[in-house]
């Protein structure tokens, strides 16, 4: 991630072994009772109101069916998006962050030069995953014309000002923990992601790991700050989400 201090560029490490070490100890007893995820119908925000801040990770079902993302947005849309918008790919590097998972990308420009043959995952070429938070005040009026706020959140609830998406294929994102404010939401636009999460090291004893599978159109509500989570991609489809906070 990128920053500037009296005008000059320096690499500063997003260092998870530090928020790692000084992170604290998680109250197990709120996750000694679960087992799995919470399917829900798709509900209203009344409907919705008892779980709004959960502990436990909720799928609401074809949330997203509707928005206008499930179509326009794939990878050539974001690479004429960037390429157009003046300074949207300094605001990734400079202000935003750029997660490159597995891959071999040091940048988003880096994603929107490979070859056709990767972006179509064809044979012969590395599988790609990778993640990117939108700070752009251009970018992020643009890309919300195609979704909304899930529907069924709080009125009260605060909302980020940054957007993430998520994009590629097979191997997804390794096991971690978000180090953010606030609760997450994730829209699953395309593909079919397997998530897996496991419980704090301390919680181990107490609390169990378990897997679900997210569809195309649902949307997932998970604390990515107290569940260790990885995720797959089913093989051979393109997954693409979009992602933010709330709390």
């Amino acid at each position: 991630m990128m920053k500037t201090v009296f005008g000059v560029k320096c690499v500063v490490p997003n260092n998870y072994l530090v928020w790692e070490a000084t992170r604290p100890l998680a109250d197990c007893s709120i996750c000694s009772n679960l087992s799995s995820v919470i399917i829900l119908p798709n509900v209203t925000r009344e409907e919705f109101t008892n779980y709004a801040y959960s502990y436990q990770p909720i799928i609401v079902k074809g949330a997203a069916l509707h928005w206008l993302a499930r179509k326009s947005f794939d990878y050539y849309f974001f690479k004429e998006m960037f390429e157009r918008i003046e300074g949207a790919h300094e605001s990734v590097e400079e202000e935003c962050q750029f997660l490159n998972f597995k891959t071999d990308f040091a940048t988003l420009r880096e994603v929107f030069e490979m070859p056709p043959g990767r972006v179509k995952n064809s044979k012969g070429y590395k599988p790609w995953y990778i993640g990117w938070s939108n700070c752009h005040p251009e970018v992020l009026k643009e890309m919300r014309l195609h979704y909304s706020k899930p529907h069924f959140i709080p009125l009260n609830a605060e909302h980020s000002h940054v957007d993430f998406v998520f994009m590629g294929y097979q191997q997804g994102a390794f096991m971690h923990l978000d180090y953010i404010t606030r609760l997450m939401w994730q829209a699953q636009l395309r593909g079919h992601k397997t998530w897996r999460l496991n419980p704090p090291p301390e919680c181990e004893m107490m609390c169990k790991s378990f897997s679900f599978e997210v569809f195309p159109g649902d949307i997932l509500l998970l604390d990515t700050r107290q569940w260790y989570h990885d995720t797959r991609i089913r093989e051979g489809e393109f997954s693409i989400t979009v992602s933010s906070e709330y709390g």
